[in-house]
């Protein structure tokens, strides 16, 4: 296979195998860090699980990733960037202990969602961290490979981390705090791992020229209201983004409402909600990778506003059809499928914008994209928090998403026949 051989002639570099052991221990601790909160949240015996709380437990675990984001690449640009690895996941480390005392001792919630948003708020510095640093350790002509194995590499790495946080927590671990502190021990290995690079290897250059802190944060400030300025000028990607606004909304209502549902419409016990919760996680990543092996098919018939309007109107009849039944089967088909539509219309749109928008500014759209992308999820959440009765079945989050759904196909219709874009 074309990605095994790539990946083959990459790790022979050894800066960039020592880079990406990083990014691996990194990324399987973040797995690991997040399912544990999220089965303290929903799944502890000692907590009578909220829609509430799950829309908090989302906005710890996504915000900071966006509104920190397009300020990180700052601080980055003045630290070395192999400390960062290596304080930042110390850190981590030490504040993942923390999360897991907390928990033990039972203090109050916002003591503990505060401790879970300075880990990761953290990471953003690593993940940002790790981007730059590739530069450093591959040559040129090898740069777009390893951009795109790299990252790839690291989400399934979170997603293994998931997957044996899910395993230690179905098989003897009487506490939340036990997979916490796993993570914890998994930071800690990154950081040990960062220390095989020189302290200097991965930059920047100490005699490059910054910018004061305050002018920096005050050009990337002024840098993200241009890019505004400029993505209202290109209206394809505008369009694109908000359809894929709304069904990312759609999605996190949905995954709220799946939520409760496994903690206490389809189990009698924790470990069996915990099973089905893992089981629908799966499925739904399924559909993520099914939608990565289909949508370049899908795209080359139908275009991209096409493909859009597909995945749209697919979930606007599949979400009731299935959805409204409130049971596992049913419902773990519309996780599927759900994932499906949701990561094809997500591709999509990341083309449309990538070609939409000038080079000079894809950037700072980007980081724009990002925070619509999570906060469209958590304010979804908090939606479904007001909406959803405590056993999770409610009919009116099912119509609403299903409405929204229906409306984001019509107007990709209607955009793409009265004048051509998408």
């Amino acid at each position: 296979m074309p990605v095994v051989r790539d990946l083959r002639v990459l790790v022979r570099l050894t800066d960039f195998r020592r880079l990406l052991a990083v990014r691996l221990l990194s990324q399987c601790a973040d797995g690991v860090y997040q399912v544990a909160l999220a089965t303290y949240v929903v799944f502890s015996p000692e907590k009578q699980t909220s829609p509430t709380a799950i829309a908090s437990a989302m906005a710890v675990l996504l915000l900071p990733y966006s509104f920190v984001g397009p300020f990180a690449g700052v601080l980055l640009d003045r630290w070395q960037r192999r400390q960062v690895f290596l304080h930042g996941n110390l850190l981590r480390a030490v504040l993942a202990a923390g999360t897991a005392l907390l928990i033990l001792t039972s203090v109050p919630d916002w003591l503990f969602y505060a401790s879970a948003l300075s880990v990761t708020a953290v990471n953003r510095f690593v993940l940002a961290g790790l981007s730059a640093s590739l530069p450093r350790v591959v040559d040129p002509d090898r740069l777009v490979m390893a951009n795109s194995l790299s990252p790839t590499a690291g989400t399934l790495a979170a997603t293994a981390g998931g997957g044996l946080a899910f395993v230690v927590r179905l098989t003897g671990a009487d506490s939340d705090a036990v997979v916490v502190l796993l993570g914890a021990g998994l930071y800690l290995c990154s950081a040990l791992a960062s220390l095989r690079m020189g302290r200097e290897l991965l930059g920047p250059d100490p005699d490059a020229v910054q910018p004061r802190l305050g002018a920096a944060l005050a050009s990337t400030a002024r840098g993200l209201v241009s890019g505004v300025r400029h993505l209202r000028r290109r209206r394809a990607a505008v369009r694109a983004l908000t359809a894929m606004t709304v069904m990312r909304f759609c999605y996190g209502a949905l995954t709220v409402m799946v939520l409760m549902l496994c903690r206490y419409a389809w189990s009698s016990t924790e470990s069996q909600g915990l099973a089905l919760l893992g089981l629908a996680v799966g499925v739904s990543g399924a559909g993520f990778f099914a939608a990565a092996v289909l949508s370049p098919w899908a795209v080359e018939r139908l275009g991209q506003g096409g493909w859009m309007m597909v995945c749209a109107g697919s979930a606007a009849v599949l979400a009731p059809a299935l959805g409204l039944l409130f049971t596992p089967a049913p419902i773990l088909a519309a996780a599927f499928m759900l994932g499906l539509v949701t990561q094809g219309a997500k591709i999509a749109t990341d083309t449309v914008v990538q070609v939409a928008v000038d080079d000079a500014y894809r950037g700072r759209v980007f980081s724009l994209y990002d925070v619509l992308y999570n906060v469209a999820f958590v304010g979804a959440a908090g939606v479904a928090a007001l909406m959803l009765p405590p056993d999770g079945r409610s009919v009116a989050v099912i119509a609403l998403v299903a409405v929204l759904y229906a409306i984001a196909a019509v107007l990709l219709l209607r955009w793409r026949q009265r004048d051509g874009l998408l």
